[in-house]
Formats: structure tokens, C-alpha cells, sequence
């Protein structure tokens, strides 16, 4: 995957970060012709970043097959497969269609093969040591089915290992959707930009690592047209990252509280608080019903403050305090009248808030609070797929099916987050950070042992950690699930959600010192 240097301009960082659509990437080869490079130009930067990824993966003396469709995708793989044959690899070219209905660029670079063009239908991979998947690429709009599925089926039967041209064929370039069947690439070569595809599931898997190559787009053209898509890292939002001076003290490092259930859940807000601390917090308070603050008590840490709240009232009069930055509610709230009552009264007040588990269920698709509460305060939701179809009843779960009309997971989040008016946190492997302004992250650095009971109220916890500390809820969203992730990498294999709030901490310092370093 493409990992951009921490010490690089913020401009071009982020630059590097942006993802483009299908519609994107489309509209920047024209603008890039209309500008003066024939469209030729570009295949041929294309093939033969191809055929040096192929030379990478390749032995000197390998047999390559390089499996082309009839449009431009195919036209890079005519280009590949003729500068590796004048590398002096041993090459076989097979078509899906028929060679005369090659039109444009593609039919350029076809003539420039010169040598015996195999049927793909009926073409044998055996004996061949890599792949080029040349079929279709991003811009795939149908289902594979015929020969081009029994195509795809035998790539992936071959054994051999797999380089795909742009994004594995049959992957929708902007969902990561299979379209009926795709190809199991073991390395991925696209072109001036990622697509949304390379990082949703299950396109993220099927792509194997993604190089990304140069082939002549001008940066302001691929910025001017692409969409404030972006992979989440900490280049996109570093510089709003909490940084401390000598006069910082508690409350300039943010006030945070946790709104706690009764005696039954204990463990889930502790677990938020926790890693509110480690997240940089300077204060962390936890707001507890009577009954249950000696269980608070008995387990520590000592740095956190308690607080009682029986009901909506006792908990809107510590709200008052005009020193608290922001408040956590949801991890083991409850579902009682009680706990709702605790939820009004926190959308009522100034706090910017993170609303998570219990506390997305007891709206129960009512949006109208939180567009209330979003026009005037930071706020941030953290639904996993259950919850967000319990809020979101209209935006449908089944994301990435390749079903004709069926949103994106991208797609889903964006509107939810423009119907809600909060910045949407919407969990998973392949988690998406999506703001009302149409701002959008795709995060990529979670491993799956994050998968884990409690791990997603440390992510609560340090999402209320950074607003607390000031940052906007779109970086703050960012740079929770980012370091969220950082820490499952360092807690390791094995990882209960107890060890995450430390991880948090050490993975913030390593930032922090990066940042300092200018490394």
C-alpha cells in the first residue's frame, strides 16, 4: 500500500491520500488529453508501469500470460506484454472479444503487438509463473458472467500468482463490490490514484498490495476532479493533531465525561474513559448512578474523577459545568427511561459529544435530536452495521454485493452523515469516517484482532479524548479510528479490549514524536 512520507508537505500528502471514483478518474484522462497528452502517451506510461511491477514479481527466464479485455484496460495490457517481450520474457497474449473490434487507444496499442493474439476463452494457463489480469478495470458497470467469468474462475484456479492491471477484474472500482466474480490478484498496479475500491472490503483483500504509478495526470488536474475521498492517515489531519506547550495545563488539555449505565455495565464506560486519558485528555470524569460508584470506585484508575447521576436532571447539572469540553454516552447505558432522559439532556447541552452503543439504539431512527444538536455542537456517531440500520432505516446494510442500486458502504455513510448532521464513524474492517460536507476517510490500518468485545468503547473514548483537546470532529473522527487502529497493531494478536487504552497512548507519543522529529 502507498505510505506517504510523515515528513511530506501537507499539500502533497494529502494530495497522495485522495481517492478518485470511477467518474473521477474517467474525467482526469480527458481533461489530461484535452490538456495536450495524447491519450496513447498515457497507455503507454500505463503498460509500462505494468510491465515493471511484472518484472518485480517475475523470475528472468518466467513464462508470463497476459490476459486482456477490449477496452482500455486491455490496451495497457497490449503495451505490458509487448515491452516484456522485448525485455526478452517469454510471452503469450489471449483476448476476451475479437481483435477487429478494438477502437481508440486500445486499438493503438494492439498493433504495436505484432505477434499471435490466443482466444481468452479457451486459453490454458497452465505452465505460465505470473498472470497480467488486463480484463476490465475500475470503471466495471455489469456482472461477469459467460466467458469473462469462467475467465476470472480459471485465473484463480491457476496457482499462479497474479498481477491485475488497475483493480482485480470484476472489482467495482467505486464500492469494492465482486461484480458476479473477481480475480484474487496478488499484487495490484493502478494509476495516479487509488480508487475507493483498493480499500473497501472485499475489493481491498482481492487486491493484494497496491502500487501506485505515475502515467502523466497532472496533480492539479487528479485534485481538481477527485472527490474529498481520502485514505485515512495521519498525514490528513496531523496538523490538527493536540500538540502541548509549558503553559498547558488540565482543562487547556480538555475536560472529558463518560456517561455511565447502573451497576450491571460497569466495565464498557470504564474502558471509554480510560482510553479518554490515554488519548490526552486532561481530566476524565465518569457520571455514574448512586449504585454503582463504589464498583467505579473499587477499580480504578486514580486519575479518574466520579461523579453521581441518577437521572437526566442530576446529569444536565454537571453538564452545566462550563468546563467540560465533551461527553461519551452509549457504552453500557442502558435502554431504560432513565437512560434516555440521560441522552436528552446531554444533546441539550453546549458539550461536543460522541454518542455510541446503547444511546444510537434508544433513538430508534429519530434523527431530529441530533440535527438539533449538530447545527450548534461537534458531534460524532460510532455505529457498527447493526446499529447504523437501526438509525439509518433508510440507507439498506447490504453494501457490497454488486446488487444494481445498492449503495456503497462510502455511500451509505455520506448520507447519513448529510441526513444527521454529525460526522459518522461506521465500524468495521473497512471503516469509513464521513462528514456532512461531504468529506470522507477510509481507514486501512486495523488489524482483525481489533474484533474484540469492548474495543469499539475505547474507540468512543478516543474520539471523545480529541474533541475534548479541540479538534474538528472530522479530524478528531480520523485520527481516533487511526490510532484505534495503531494500537491494536502494538497490543498484537491476541488482544483483549483492556489492553487497548495503553496501546492508545503509545501510539499517540510515537506521533507525537514523529511530528516533533519532522521525520
Amino acid at each position: 500500500m502507498i505510505n506517504p512520507a510523515p515528513n511530506a508537505a501537507k499539500a502533497a500528502a494529502s494530495s497522495l491520500l485522495r481517492l478518485l471514483s470511477n467518474d473521477a478518474m474517467r474525467r482526469c484522462d480527458a481533461a489530461a488529453i484535452a490538456a495536450g497528452t495524447p491519450g496513447i502517451v498515457l497507455m503507454e506510461h500505463a503498460g509500462a508501469a505494468v510491465a515493471a511491477i511484472a518484472m518485480e514479481m517475475a523470475g528472468q527466464r518466467a513464462r508470463i500470460a497476459v490476459l486482456c479485455g477490449g477496452g482500455n484496460n486491455g490496451g495497457d495490457g497490449f503495451v505490458a506484454a509487448r515491452l516484456l517481450k522485448e525485455q526478452g520474457y517469454d510471452v503469450a497474449l489471449a483476448l476476451l472479444g475479437d481483435a477487429n473490434a478494438l477502437r481508440g487507444d486500445a486499438a493503438l496499442a494492439g498493433a504495436t503487438w505484432g505477434r499471435a493474439i490466443e482466444d481468452a476463452a479457451s486459453f490454458s494457463l497452465n505452465g505460465f509463473d505470473l498472470v497480467i489480469d488486463a480484463l476490465f478495470g475500475a470503471g466495471l458497470s455489469r456482472d461477469l458472467d459467460g466467458d469473462a467469468r469462467g475467465i476470472v474462475e480459471r485465473v484463480n484456479a491457476s496457482g499462479a500468482p497474479v498481477l491485475s492491471v488497475d483493480l482485480p477484474s470484476g472489482i467495482d472500482g467505486d464500492t469494492g463490490a465482486v461484480r458476479g466474480a473477481a480475480v484474487r490478484a496478488s499484487r495490484t498496479v493502478t494509476f495516479a490514484r487509488r480508487k475507493a475500491g483498493h480499500l473497501l472490503l472485499p475489493g481491498r483483500e482481492l487486491a493484494g498490495p497496491v502500487t501506485v504509478a505515475d502515467i502523466g495526470i497532472a496533480d492539479a488536474i487528479l485534485d481538481a476532479e477527485a472527490p474529498a475521498w481520502f485514505a485515512n492517515h495521519a498525514d490528513l489531519w496531523h496538523d490538527r493533531f493536540p500538540a502541548l506547550s509549558a503553559a498547558s495545563h488540565k482543562y487547556v488539555r480538555g475536560h472529558l465525561l463518560v456517561v455511565a449505565g447502573g451497576l450491571e455495565g460497569v466495565g464498557a464506560p470504564r474502558l471509554s474513559a480510560r482510553a479518554g486519558l490515554r488519548a490526552g485528555a486532561g481530566l476524565v470524569t465518569i457520571a455514574a448512578p448512586g449504585d454503582a460508584l463504589a464498583a467505579h470506585a473499587a477499580r480504578g484508575p486514580d486519575a479518574l474523577i466520579l461523579r453521581r447521576a441518577d437521572d437526566g436532571e442530576a446529569l444536565r447539572a454537571l453538564l452545566a459545568d462550563r468546563r467540560l469540553s465533551a461527553v461519551v454516552i452509549g457504552p453500557a447505558l442502558g435502554l431504560s427511561r432513565l437512560a434516555r432522559q440521560k441522552l436528552d439532556a446531554t444533546l441539550a447541552s453546549d458539550a461536543a459529544m460522541v454518542i455510541d452503543a446503547d444511546a444510537l439504539t434508544l433513538l430508534d431512527g429519530d434523527l431530529a435530536p441530533l440535527k438539533r444538536a449538530g447545527r450548534r455542537k461537534s458531534l460524532i456517531l460510532t455505529p457498527h452495521e447493526g446499529e447504523f440500520a437501526r438509525l439509518f432505516r433508510s440507507q439498506s446494510t447490504d453494501s457490497q454485493q454488486g446488487n444494481k442500486g445498492v449503495p456503497s458502504k462510502l455511500e451509505r455513510a455520506l448520507s447519513a452523515a448529510r441526513l444527521s448532521g454529525a460526522v459518522v464513524i461506521l465500524k468495521g474492517a473497512d471503516t469509513v469516517i464521513a462528514a456532512p460536507d461531504g468529506r470522507a476517510a477510509i481507514n486501512e490500518n486495523a488489524p482483525p484482532w481489533l474484533a474484540t468485545a469492548g474495543s469499539g468503547d475505547v474507540l468512543a473514548g478516543v474520539a471523545g479524548a480529541l474533541l475534548a483537546q479541540g479538534m474538528p470532529p472530522f479530524e478528531a473522527a480520523c485520527a481516533a479510528v487511526w490510532l484505534h487502529g495503531e494500537a491494536g497493531a502494538l497490543a498484537g494478536r491476541g488482544l483483549i479490549a483492556d489492553d487497548l487504552p495503553e496501546a492508545v497512548g503509545r501510539a499517540g507519543a510515537r506521533l507525537s514524536e514523529k511530528a516533533n522529529s519532522g521525520a
